[in-house]
């Protein structure tokens, strides 16, 4: 791996896994990051990656449905590997508004396989990351493994089920060297604030409601975000060519419980007048939410000798304490302005 084309790499995720890779895997190559620069897409989430690795990052305002620009990029930079982040990924938007979900995931999907089908010569591995909400939803008992049928219950989870499809099928079809990811809940630095823990936390930090989607009972597996970005090195340099690895961090939590947690750890670290759990508001549950999530990730402990080095306690203590000390970034992204800095910059 020489030249890595990232996509959707100033998102959460995505910035993490750049950085990670700059700075700590090893990685000695060259990394393209093209983002398109939605809202939840900041590139001062890299700002200083650009600056101590001029050489070894490069940004390009891309969209991946655009396959006149993509195709592009592909030559301009001899990318010979593809790291797939982008992807519209709130389910309460999916909801709202599905037709960005079905372009961007599925149509952006495909136009990146196509591009990487026509150079397929010099193409040493195209990684697709995933979601375990492509498998439904569990009862109280039970795991997602690899073998798992596919049974989404959003137009988000349906969209990633059928890029999955899509780019497995190409792995058979072309013979496309492919590797697929499906993880868990992530969190940690960088999250943009409409997802739940980030959105508790601030809410909390400002004496708002917190609102939990019924009565809280829903399960999840919570990843640190550092963790997945290991992981995801770790299929990708080792990984079998074809195959489909969970990314969990076997750290299951109802809802309630994350909730409860996040102002538990802030009432220690920034003591309010009152506990802020009474902050803790119930409101009517969304469409179609699924009960339980619970990642399998055996195939990939076993097989690749990864594992998760956060606990939920450990990760989200870093989470609550990056935020505390990151209030400049946390500001710019409510109040919009690094929107305005992007359309200075890029428009």
């Amino acid at each position: 791996m020489k030249n890595i084309l990232v996509t959707g790499g100033c998102g959460f995720i995505g910035a993490n896994f750049i950085r990670y890779m700059l700075e700590e895997s090893g990685f000695t190559g060259r990394i393209v990051n093209a983002d398109k620069l939605t809202y939840a897409g900041n590139p001062e989430n890299l700002t200083d990656i650009a600056l101590k690795s001029s050489t070894r990052y490069i940004f390009e305002k891309a969209d991946i449905c655009d396959a006149k620009t993509m195709s592009a990029i592909f030559d301009t930079y001899d990318i010979d590997t593809i790291c797939h982040f982008a992807a519209e990924s709130h389910v309460d938007r999916s909801i709202a508004e599905p037709d960005a979900f079905m372009r961007t995931n599925i149509i952006g999907t495909f136009n990146l396989l196509e591009l990487a089908k026509s150079r397929k010569d010099k193409l040493n591995l195209f990684h697709h990351v995933s979601t375990d909400e492509v498998y439904g939803s569990l009862g109280e008992q039970g795991f997602f493994t690899e073998r798992t049928p596919y049974d989404p219950s959003s137009p988000y989870s349906a969209s990633k089920a059928s890029s999955d499809h899509i780019v497995r099928a190409y792995s058979r079809t072309y013979a496309l060297p492919v590797t697929i990811s499906n993880c868990s809940n992530n969190y940690g630095p960088y999250q943009f604030p409409e997802k739940l823990i980030p959105l508790v936390l601030l809410n909390a930090l400002d004496g708002k409601s917190l609102p939990v989607y019924g009565k809280g009972e829903n399960v999840r597996d919570w990843l640190y975000v550092k963790d997945h970005c290991i992981a995801i090195r770790t299929i990708m340099q080792n990984g079998t060519r074809g195959e489909t690895y969970n990314v969990g961090g076997r750290c299951e939590k109802k809802n309630i419980e994350v909730v409860e947690t996040i102002c538990d750890v802030l009432d220690e670290l920034v003591p309010a007048q009152a506990s802020r759990r009474g902050l803790i508001t119930f409101v009517k549950d969304r469409p179609g939410h699924d009960l339980r999530y619970a990642i399998d990730c055996s195939k990939l402990e076993t097989e690749l000798g990864w594992k998760p080095q956060e606990s939920f306690e450990t990760g989200i203590r870093k989470t609550i304490l990056w935020y505390l000390k990151n209030s400049e970034w946390v500001e710019r992204i409510r109040s919009g302005e690094y929107q305005s800095w992007i359309l200075r910059q890029y428009a």
